[in-house]
């Protein structure tokens, strides 16, 4: 069995699932496995803290809403941002759907019709579809920047399909199907150089590597709590606060609400405009746990430490005859998909499910990317903090077994 230096088995433990059940967990990207700190904040807050936030005079509710309200500075900080600038969502999908409701279907007028959105073949449906559909009810045009045959993002394409006319760049900053890491400044600065906003899908990035939010200067990012070693059901948006400011809240009701008269109605301030209704507080919490616990780690150990993996299972995979690993991009995170010559990637993951090893297999909720490919399905690793390099020994292992079942 080999040893990783920078980080030790060791940190497995830390994960109830992971320290009970032998199983070799390869599907971050998709969702991460939880550590007992963020298990108990959760348990700890519904047995000795629950109360709704912001309404109750009591002692109770008070104690509530200072831990709601720690959760938005504890995120701010971790991205670089104002706490007032976090607005806490169900995930990642509903903080982009936000920014198309409240920000994009403002900007975007029928009558305008030379109006264009931009986005790229490497995004997930969620960064995708919400602009397709904002398109196809503005009567607007969905430009789509295409990708090399490493699966890189193609620049001069991107420079050429964005011009004055385009309203939203919607960028990924990393692919989830292919671990292509974009040249997200990039994007952004020929974004703004033509005066359109940019909403950048951070759901892979900020979980994996150092993401400034100010230093990037981008106007939205979104990322979800499950995929950060927190809990499901709890997103993030964070946003300029003077676009925010600008925005139509997106849902109405209880706690988003400044005042309220028969005839008129206004917003509560930032981040509160946002959150309608009673929020996750207990995700919250668990979230504001989950980036202490990275915190903890070190940011640049975590990124380091999957760079390290990505290495290892590359050479360790291209050791075995009939793989083709899919694209190699010039910047690649801890993601990496590839299939087997004659083997459904859905049959791979199944036979290494019998060994107790979970990888993904299909399309990724990436399908304009796929078809580029010209594929229907691949299978797809990614790894968080608590792998090893004893786990892509055990999965090459389990894949020459699938191969001699295929035979």
């Amino acid at each position: 069995m080999r040893q990783d230096t920078k980080i030790t088995d060791n940190v497995a433990k830390e994960f109830p699932l992971l320290a009970r059940k032998q199983i070799t967990f390869l599907d971050s990207a998709s969702t991460s496995q939880k550590p007992i700190s963020v298990i108990t904040a959760e348990r700890r807050f519904y047995e000795t803290s629950n109360a709704n936030v912001h309404r109750g005079i009591y002692k109770l509710s008070a104690e509530a809403t200072k831990l709601y309200e720690q959760a938005h500075k504890k995120v701010a900080a971790l991205v670089n941002c104002d706490p007032e600038e976090v607005i806490f969502t169900r995930n990642a999908t509903e903080s982009i759907n936000l920014v198309m409701y409240s920000y994009g279907r403002q900007q975007l007028k029928k009558e305008r019709k030379k109006d264009n959105i931009v986005t790229s073949m490497l995004e997930h449906h969620s960064n995708f579809v919400p602009w397709q559909q904002l398109c196809a009810h503005r009567q607007a045009e969905l430009r789509v920047i295409d990708i090399d045959s490493d699966g890189n993002l193609d620049m001069k394409h991107a420079e050429k399909l964005i011009d004055d006319n385009t309203k939203i760049v919607a960028i990924t900053h990393v692919s989830n199907a292919l671990g292509t890491i974009v040249d997200i400044k990039r994007i952004i600065r020929l974004a703004h150089k033509k005066r359109a906003i940019t909403v950048i899908d951070a759901s892979q990035s900020v979980p994996h590597m150092k993401v400034d939010f100010k230093k990037l200067d981008a106007d939205f990012i979104a990322f979800s709590g499950h995929k950060m070693l927190g809990p499901t059901g709890i997103g993030v948006l964070v946003g300029k606060k003077a676009l925010l400011n600008s925005m139509q809240p997106f849902l109405y009701g209880g706690d988003m609400i400044s005042s309220v008269t028969v005839k008129e109605t206004t917003w509560n301030e930032l981040p509160w405009k946002f959150e309608a209704g009673t929020p996750n507080i207990a995700g919250a919490v668990g979230l504001a746990t989950a980036v202490e616990y990275m915190q903890k780690v070190g940011i640049n150990k975590i990124e380091q430490h999957e760079e390290e993996l990505a290495q290892y299972a590359l050479k360790s995979l291209k050791s075995i005859s009939d793989i083709t690993i899919i694209g190699n991009p010039a910047k690649r995170a801890g993601i990496i998909s590839f299939n087997v010559d004659k083997i459904h990637p859905h049959d791979i993951a199944s036979i290494l499910d019998t060994e107790d090893i979970c990888i993904r297999a299909g399309h990724h909720c990436c399908q304009p990317l796929m078809k580029k490919l010209n594929l229907t399905a691949t299978c797809r690793i990614s790894f968080h903090i608590y792998n090893t390099k004893d786990d892509i020994d055990k999965l090459c292992a389990g894949i020459k077994k699938a191969q001699q079942v295929f035979k």
